[in-house]
């Protein structure tokens, strides 16, 4: 089968339904993604135990949406022999549907810290999370733009906002650890708010991996090596005075 630009027709016309059924499911699973991680740190901050335990179940649904858009992209390579084009959509639209079941994990394993969390009264440093949940749910957001526009550029500014979440981290880790040394009976919430903020700035990851398979997908050539982050996380941590 020849390979036609990304926006001709192609000559059957149900190959085309094809690759439009594939793309809507891959936007309800980034729909889906991008509002579970949003609804976990919403019900976090309001020490929602209802909602974090509506958010844990409706992983499965994120699950099934992999399992189909698996189905669909194999089933077409099998019915329709794609090539360039068309196969490289479609075999990111399956690794993309993977990126997005562990960004749904990564939601769940928020939502299943809440009730430990709400043990205790909120910790200062853990203010801005709802701030960085909504950087990395528009990056999911923006990568799935992207891949259904087959928009290069828009890809590419996805992959370059890697670098302000990893700045998040760094600066909230550094802060819960500097909250823990002065407030050693907010240890255990702190430490799973450590837990919470690594989870967000591994779905930045997901986002900017998705971003890079978009950007193969639409031009054939790869993104390019991300720039090292220079991280400060793990610098020494002084205490404060007269701990």
């Amino acid at each position: 089968m020849m390979t036609q630009h990304p926006d001709q027709p192609h000559t059957l016309r149900s190959y085309d339904d094809d690759l439009l059924g594939i793309r809507a499911l891959v936007e309800a699973a980034g729909d889906l993604a991008q509002r579970q991680v949003l609804a976990a740190v919403d019900a976090m901050s309001r020490r929602d135990l209802g909602e974090a335990s509506q958010i844990v179940a409706a992983d499965e649904d994120l699950d099934r949406l992999q399992a189909q858009i698996e189905h669909d992209a194999i089933s077409t390579i099998g019915r329709r022999a794609p090539m360039a084009d068309d196969l490289r959509e479609i075999i990111s639209a399956i690794k993309i549907a993977g990126e997005l079941e562990r960004i749904g994990d990564y939601a769940k394993n928020i939502a299943k810290r809440i009730p430990v969390i709400a043990e205790t009264a909120p910790v200062d440093p853990a203010v801005i999370i709802p701030e960085i949940a909504g950087f990395v749910a528009n990056m999911v957001r923006s990568a799935i733009t992207a891949y259904i526009e087959r928009d290069a550029d828009a890809a590419m500014n996805v992959i370059r906002r890697d670098a302000t979440v990893d700045e998040y981290y760094n600066s909230l880790f550094r802060a819960l650890l500097v909250h823990m040394i002065e407030n050693p009976k907010h240890t255990t919430q702190s430490v799973h708010l450590l837990f919470v903020t690594k989870n967000l700035e591994r779905i930045g990851d997901r986002a900017t991996n998705i971003a890079e398979m978009v950007y193969y997908s639409a031009t054939g050539q790869t993104a390019g090596t991300r720039a090292p982050a220079v991280s400060a996380a793990y610098d020494a941590v002084v205490p404060p005075e007269g701990k």
